[in-house]
């Protein structure tokens, strides 16, 4: 997620101090992963050179200067552009997967291990969220589900790949394992 396009979102309603936004985009986007401080100063920062944000006043503190921060009509913009454009399907994780799962097998380990580790973390997670989903309003809920479908599909995925296991590993040109070989080693040497 895009933390500057998100804080551009939240001040376009109105004009708000760091703390404001830290405090907003933790309690809407941010449960898992709270920001620090240092991350919406420097995200301030960017939006403030890039004439996105600009200062709306400066008020003393008992601590530094606190600054409230307004949009722009440029980053009015920016925001409804961010907004307009679809995301690109995220499919880092089935990569990482099957790049884990390909090495499993180039390497002699079991890649049906690799396969069941990641299910049980898969099941823990969807047993969490469902847990998040059943206490949470209808934002949580919302981002539950999506989350979940999600999680859903890496089963089916994970499934699969455990079903064809012995087709990738003879498309791959791996010789079966010999019963003294040890994970880990080359088979060629051995």
């Amino acid at each position: 997620m895009s933390i500057g396009q998100t804080f551009l979102g939240l001040l376009e309603s109105s004009p708000r101090h760091g703390y404001e936004l830290k405090r907003l985009y933790d309690e809407r986007f941010g449960q898992a992963r709270p920001l620090h401080y240092g991350q919406v100063y420097s995200t301030l920062a960017r939006l403030l050179r890039s004439g996105l944000v600009e200062v709306d006043g400066v008020e003393p503190g008992a601590g530094p200067e606190r600054k409230r921060y307004a949009i722009t009509s440029a980053g009015v913009t920016d925001v409804e552009r961010w907004l307009a454009q679809p995301e690109k399907p995220d499919i880092y994780l089935q990569n990482t997967l099957y790049a884990k799962v390909v090495l499993g097998l180039l390497t002699g380990r079991d890649a049906a291990d690799i396969l069941d580790v990641q299910r049980t973390e898969h099941l823990r997670e969807m047993r969490e969220l469902t847990r998040r989903k059943a206490a949470g309003d209808l934002a949580d809920q919302l981002i539950c589900d999506f989350a979940l479908f999600h999680l859903e599909a890496d089963l089916r995925w994970l499934e699969l790949t455990a079903a064809r296991l012995d087709q990738l590993a003879r498309t791959l040109h791996i010789p079966a394992p010999r019963p003294d070989a040890a994970p880990g080693l080359d088979r060629s040497t051995t």
